[in-house]
Formats: C-alpha cells, sequence, structure tokens
C-alpha cells in the first residue's frame, strides 16, 4: 500500500501546477492533505479513483484537512471528537485541522498542527492542540493500528534543520513542541522516514526560492508520517518526494504492507 501525505498549501493554486497529473501518476492508494484553505467541496478537481472527505476551513484562505481514498472507508471522523466534564459531546479541532479515516484494519489521520508562535495566545493554542491530538491519537490506537500523516510545523531533531546554527532559536524547533512530539512517539508510534533513514538529511519545507532547494541555503523537515509501533516490520519505504513541486512543501510517502 502506498500513502501519500502534501501540505498543498492551497488546493486551488495546486490544479494550475499539474496537482491531478502528478496524483494519478503517483497512483497512491490514500492521500493525506494538509492546509488545503478550502471551504466546501470542489467540483474542479477530477481524481475519479479517489473518494474524497474533507474538513473544510471555516475561514477562507487557511488551514483545512483531506483525505483521498481509493477504497471507501467505513468511517470518517471529521475534527476530533470528546466528551467535556459533563459527558457532553465536542469538537475539540476548532481551526479544522483533523479528519480521520476508518478503515478494517487501522485508522488513518491526515493532521495541519498550528505554528508555534511568540504570541502567548497562539503558544498556549499549539500546546492545548498538541495535548488534545496526543490524547485523540491514542484512544485511537487501543482500537486499532494508526497511521498519521501530516504537517507538524516542528524539526525533531537537529538533522531536520539546514544551517542550524541560524535557525535554531525558531519556534519550530522548541523545547516544548519537541517534547510533545516525543510524548507522541513514546505512546507508541514509528517517524517512518528517520526509521528508514537513521542519518538522512532532506528537508519537506523551503521558502519559495528554489536556489533554496538546490543549494541547501535553507530546508526543514516539518512534515511525517507516523505508524504504530506494531507496524515497524511492515514498512517497506519511506520516501521525501523533493522534486516534485507546487507547494512550499514536498509530498512525502510510505510504502507498508497492511
Amino acid at each position: 500500500m502506498k500513502i501519500l501525505s502534501w501540505n498543498v498549501n492551497g488546493l486551488k493554486s495546486s490544479l494550475d501546477n499539474n496537482f491531478e497529473q502528478f496524483i494519478n501518476d503517483t497512483s497512491a492508494d490514500l492521500i493525506c492533505l494538509q492546509e488545503t484553505k478550502v471551504t466546501k467541496e470542489m467540483k474542479e478537481l477530477k481524481l475519479e479513483n479517489y473518494h474524497k472527505y474533507f474538513n473544510y476551513t471555516n475561514k477562507g484562505g487557511y488551514s483545512g484537512v483531506a483525505i483521498f481514498s481509493k477504497e471507501k472507508p467505513v468511517n470518517v471522523i471529521v475534527g476530533m471528537p470528546s466528551e467535556d466534564e459533563y459527558g457532553e459531546n465536542e469538537d475539540l479541532d476548532t481551526e479544522s485541522r483533523v479528519i480521520t479515516a476508518e478503515f478494517n484494519d487501522f485508522f488513518l489521520v491526515s493532521v495541519y498542527v498550528p505554528c508555534s508562535q511568540r504570541t502567548y495566545d497562539r503558544k498556549n493554542f499549539r500546546m492545548d492542540f498538541d495535548y488534545n491530538f496526543n490524547e485523540y491519537i491514542e484512544k485511537l490506537n487501543m482500537i486499532k493500528n494508526v497511521i498519521v500523516c501530516g504537517d507538524f510545523n516542528l524539526c525533531h531533531q537537529k538533522i531536520d534543520i539546514c544551517n542550524l546554527e541560524k535557525h535554531n532559536r525558531l519556534e519550530i524547533f522548541s523545547d516544548e513542541d519537541r517534547d510533545s512530539f516525543n510524548e507522541l512517539l513514546n505512546k507508541g508510534f514509528i517517524d517512518t522516514y528517520r526509521y528508514m533513514h537513521p542519518q538522512m538529511r532532506k528537508y519537506t519545507f523551503w521558502t519559495n526560492d528554489i536556489e533554496d532547494r538546490i543549494n541547501c541555503k535553507f530546508g526543514w523537515r516539518l512534515d511525517y508520517i507516523l505508524v504504530s509501533d506494531y507496524l515497524r516490520k511492515e514498512i517497506r519505504q519511506a520516501n521525501i518526494l523533493s522534486e516534485i513541486r507546487g507547494s512550499d512543501h514536498c509530498p512525502i510517502e510510505l510504502v507498508i504492507n497492511i
């Protein structure tokens, strides 16, 4: 099974950059998208081989996630459902950042984690989101295996930043966010790319300056595919498709026996 994840930085703009041709050529079984920035179904999106599910953004030009699947899921969960202290249902995903597709043997989650910022309210929002998301994924993992795809807006290790000495004070490398990511991994998950490529320096995000990609003046690995530890032995390939243009992020790919 081939799984693709991509922060497209606007699905409508991606359609002008051969998005559909790329999807058809790669023939992935499952596709997770982040930062779609769409508020309703896109009638012009013609991918006949896929069932398409969106968590539409309530704010045009901001956030939004999606899952495209060749196989129809048994269930789709939009947002992060939870129960409050009174037993009432609530959605902890207030910015359209999470969608989950349930299949017979696993859950697939597409997530766009908010970026930490120096302002107090957004920093707290990121920490609250991380806590709620980690709890949500842990609950899913108690039911069946989970595959999590998304833009986590952090560099987990020093190897994930180009020119660390210039960027180590940025919020994407903060101790708090990396600790939260470690907590998620410690709940029983594998960073598939780092598992398959322990020493490889490749990045998934750049500025729009093409020279940054070519000459490594700048680059961060912000995008990850995580799987339940039980699936460790089923991982076949984990790739960063840095040659694919169309966004300031590139797609990442997982081939797994499931």
